[in-house]
């Protein structure tokens, strides 16, 4: 792992070749019938190729720098949800991207994490070739593993471009996944409240 520097010149950790990825760049305009060397395109391979370093950068997260002890211990036991986190990602079937909020929930059992953590959590899976489904479940087991809250829950809605600019073309499909842990799948109360919670004041996901 190193640092590069990516469009606006700011330091990005990677883990991706990127003489080899600006090849492949170059090789793509040539197959679908460009000039890369004409204007304009002279410098796309490079761009494209520190753009997916950025993209891509969740690779290269590691959960402990992140929480980086930002864990207190507190005495409260009721419900703490960060929602509406935006994040963007690249399907792994298409490397299109999907891109919406989730919204993450948890029942400390002694130990809370601080705010700005939960974010970055996302941010890091996320920022990888990725399913929803699964991206879902990894915020979901993370918390878990590193609270041992007494629940956890994770909803992500998204919009698909993989589904809205080739094969079924839908525009306004959008997707939503859970995951839960502890009280928040035993008891319907419980998961109600953060359902509630959640879709109050909602705004519809759109571009």
């Amino acid at each position: 792992m190193g640092l590069d520097k990516n469009d606006a010149g700011e330091d990005v950790a990677v883990n991706l070749d990127i003489e080899a990825a600006k090849k492949i760049v170059f090789d793509l305009l040539r197959a679908v019938g460009e000039d890369p060397d004409r204007e304009g395109l002279k410098n796309t391979p490079d761009r494209v190729a520190r753009m997916y370093a950025e993209l891509l950068s969740g690779y290269t997260e590691e959960p402990a720098r992140i929480i980086n002890n930002a864990l207190f211990q507190v005495n409260y036991d009721e419900m703490v949800l960060v929602r509406d986190i935006e994040f963007y990602s690249l399907c792994e079937h298409h490397m299109l991207p999907f891109l919406g909020r989730a919204h993450v929930a948890y029942i400390p059992s002694g130990t809370v994490i601080g705010l700005s953590k939960i974010p970055r959590i996302v941010d890091m899976y996320a920022r990888r070739l990725q399913i929803q489904e699964r991206m879902t479940r990894q915020i979901a087991d993370l918390i878990q593993e590193t609270l041992e809250p007494h629940g956890v829950a994770v909803v992500v809605e998204a919009l698909h471009l993989c589904a809205m600019m080739r094969g079924v073309k839908k525009h306004d499909a959008r997707m939503t996944t859970s995951a839960m842990h502890g009280s928040f799948r035993a008891n319907l109360a419980t998961r109600q409240e953060f359902l509630a919670n959640i879709s109050r004041g909602s705004e519809p996901l759109q571009f």
